[in-house]
């Protein structure tokens, strides 16, 4: 029995999207044949700098800027097995939680369009001396229509 397919970009809170396109490849499979679980989390960063990219930045301009973004929280749900030479989509979506720190919400989408998988990884921006920072105008204004609290800035 196959699962359910529905619109990854819905099972996904509101904010801007990207979708990147990823080949699973032998060596991201287990012993089983199936996806190993803490590959997911390298096609999250995938999907986060595809995000960052199509807002009109990247991760190199940031730590450019003396900003890192590192995450400070990680969660990952499976739900159906990915398998060698899938062709899966990796749908990111972006959300300010303050003006340091960030959400972004990932799904995992299999050729036959089974959400197999539902991430999500919470970021603050830090400055080199490794104090909190705002986030840059343009990351902030990109990311205010989808804030947490509903606030727009």
């Amino acid at each position: 029995m196959s699962e359910p397919a529905f619109d990854a970009e819905s099972a996904l809170p509101p904010g801007p999207v990207s979708r990147s396109r990823v080949r699973v490849r032998y060596a991201e499979t287990d012993q089983m044949g199936v996806v190993y679980y803490a590959n997911y989390f390298v096609w999250f960063e995938i999907g986060r700098t595809d995000l960052l990219r199509t807002l009109g930045g990247t991760y190199r301009e940031l730590e450019a800027d003396g900003l890192t973004l590192p995450v400070i929280e990680a969660s990952c749900e499976y739900a159906a097995p990915c398998r060698y030479d899938d062709e899966l989509t990796i749908v990111t979506r972006g959300r300010l939680l303050s003006p340091i720190r960030v959400a972004f919400s990932y799904a995992i989408e299999r050729p036959d369009g089974v959400v197999a998988a539902r991430g999500r990884t919470e970021h603050a921006a830090i400055a080199r001396d490794g104090r909190p920072r705002r986030l840059p105008p343009l990351l902030r204004e990109a990311l205010a229509g989808s804030r947490a609290d509903g606030e727009r800035r």
